[in-house]
């Protein structure tokens, strides 16, 4: 792999950059942008994405207006809030149903245009204006995108049902229905910027990702995605790679990702790659971007820790004990350590001889392994693709009752959308609940609150219209009650001492505030403070994250925890150490 350095890569006028949350999109955006702008290239930044830093990175307000950058003279940047956007779009299109409609059918329509299938739809609205803009064509040699639509954005947008009044017509299930409906007049934007999008002439989607497992796996996802929709002028760059080591741990994480690196999927290899160093900074000021690409600053944070000593996971295990929860969530976008936390919880009540099932979406079978020595603990491995294929039969077979062939194909694509896949795995959960009254469950995996007040909303809205489509069952009527009550169940969100992540799940305590449960604790995994470094890189990064923790402290009001980063998995034996 090759030094990400735009000047020496052969560019297109478009330029979308798309990976999980926190893998460095927004710096490797910035980066490039300042880098072209240097050079002579007129550029514009637009970010549509809702947890960007874009502000923070340039230390300027910005609106979704064009915003000259000072000490930039050839760059201008925008940040899009699809959020704004998407509350705008989803009144525009229930505005003509208002009064005409009963109250319960309003409300469910609020919320199935509340989840994120029509932030992206609102996010693609945004960056069209600018794709098709023929004024912004000609005043800018790039335009770069920091956030790329998803396969599944680009998908239902070439769906001809999509474009009908769906959503005053089907109750076909609790999901994400008619995120286009009332768009007629931008059909034909959104094709040209689909268009667009496909020209390996003109775009090219650049892949960001960490060396790491779990972030390569999804860049691969997306890559197969998008190169099936037509999108293949692809790049990849990998975020955050250390190039010497100088102690045991620095060498530890070095051989980590150099096995990442090896085992990188077929599809990846395929692409031009790059790599962007590990930086011990956080990527703000224009000096920090114009070094990122170029040298480090190996400058140790001098902010102080708020808590003396930080508390540790079995503080919140002799919490969920002596407060005799029965059902632990662990909750947290992907890559974030969640079914290591369930895992971990399980085996310390467990070991208080509570009587424990464990319920995962993670096949690996070292859980197993640890799990058959303690009696007390039961578990149940769901396949979320099993699940999510049973789901999408059962409403199949009832839509094709009653529904044209148009209309199935736009179904068909609705349930491929993210709160389908929730909703399957939710239900199986509900049946494992259901069965373990007896035990404590711990479930790694859930789903966000939009998703449950979907579920809650579907019941109303059947009651209201008498359908039986899409109804739910018992179990995640009796569910939905039991999450609430805070005597009975704890969420325990997952983060990283970062940026994003942070950001990401103070979104998903909004989230689930909005469906009524509260998270009792939060969790800071694979923290580099604790672990005694005395590499000067890993050591000065270490120290930025207690920004991050000190925030995660004052946010929770001490109800967190942080477990230490680890050169090995946490599996076997290591899971009882934590």
């Amino acid at each position: 792999m090759e030094l990400f350095y735009p000047l020496a890569i052969p560019l297109t006028k478009y330029l979308f950059f798309t990976g999980k949350g926190g893998v460095g999109k927004t710096s490797a955006a910035c980066a490039a942008a300042v880098a072209l702008a240097d050079s002579g290239k007129k550029v514009l930044l637009v970010s549509t994405d809702p947890a960007s830093n874009l502000q923070d990175v340039f230390e300027v307000s910005l609106t979704n207006g064009r915003v000259p950058i000072k000490g930039v003279p050839n760059l201008a940047a925008a940040n899009l809030d699809p959020v704004q956007a998407a509350a705008d779009y989803r009144e525009s299109v229930i505005a003509p149903y208002r009064g005409k409609l009963p109250d319960a059918v309003i409300a469910n329509m609020e919320e199935q245009l509340s989840g994120s299938c029509t932030v992206e739809i609102a996010a693609f609205n945004e960056f069209s204006n600018y794709i098709t803009d023929e004024n912004v064509q000609k005043e800018y040699d790039h335009i770069i995108f920091d956030t790329a639509p998803t396969g599944h954005t680009l998908r239902m947008l070439q769906l001809p049902s999509a474009w009908s009044n769906f959503i005053s017509e089907s109750t076909h299930g609790a999901s994400c229905l008619g995120q286009l409906s009332g768009l007629e007049s931008k059909k034909e934007i959104y094709k040209k910027a689909v268009s667009t999008l496909s020209d390996g002439k003109r775009t090219t989607l650049i892949l960001v990702t960490r060396p790491e497992e779990a972030p390569i796996k999804e860049a691969e996802r997306s890559s197969k995605e998008l190169s099936e929709l037509g999108i293949r002028n692809q790049a990849l760059v990998v975020n955050g790679v250390l190039t010497s080591y100088d102690d045991s741990i620095s060498e530890s994480l070095y051989r980590k990702q150099q096995r990442a690196l090896e085992a990188m999927p077929e599809q990846l290899r395929m692409l031009a790659a790059y790599f962007i160093p590990l930086r011990a900074y956080n990527i703000t000021g224009l000096s920090g971007v114009r070094d990122l690409l170029t040298e480090d600053h190996v400058i140790p944070n001098k902010e102080k820790l708020h808590s003396e000593s930080l508390p540790r996971l079995k503080e919140i295990i002799e919490d969920l004990h002596r407060t005799d929860k029965k059902v632990i969530f662990t909750m947290g976008k992907g890559g974030v350590g969640k079914t290591t936390v369930a895992a971990a919880i399980a085996l310390g009540l467990s070991a208080k001889g509570r009587k424990v099932h464990l319920a995962t979406t993670d096949p690996a079978a070292h859980l197993k392994f640890v799990l058959d020595k303690h009696s007390g603990i039961t578990m149940s491995h769901i396949d979320e693709q099993a699940e999510l294929r049973r789901y999408q039969e059962e409403i199949l077979s009832k839509a094709r009752e009653t529904m044209s062939d148009e209309d199935i194909a736009y179904i068909e694509e609705d349930l491929r959308s993210p709160c389908t896949q929730e909703i399957a795995i939710f239900r199986a959960f509900a049946e494992i609940v259901d069965k373990s009254e007896e035990n404590t469950v711990v479930i790694d995996t859930a789903p966000t609150g939009h998703t449950l007040l979907l579920l809650d909303a579907t019941q109303s809205y059947h009651r209201e219209v008498k359908r039986t489509q899409g109804a739910v069952p018992e179990s995640v009527k009796k569910l939905l009650p039991r999450l609430r009550n805070t005597e009975e169940t704890a969420v325990i969100l997952v983060t990283l001492a970062e940026t994003t992540p942070v950001y990401e799940a103070m979104r998903l305590e909004e989230d689930l505030n909005r469906a009524g449960i509260s998270a009792n604790w939060w969790v800071i995994n694979a923290s580099m403070l604790q672990t005694n470094t005395t590499d000067p890189l890993l050591a000065a990064k270490a120290s930025n994250e207690i920004p991050w923790i000190n925030e995660v402290d004052s946010h929770t009001k001490g109800s967190f925890a942080v477990i230490t980063w680890s050169a090995d998995d946490i599996k076997g034996e290591k899971l009882l150490e934590l």
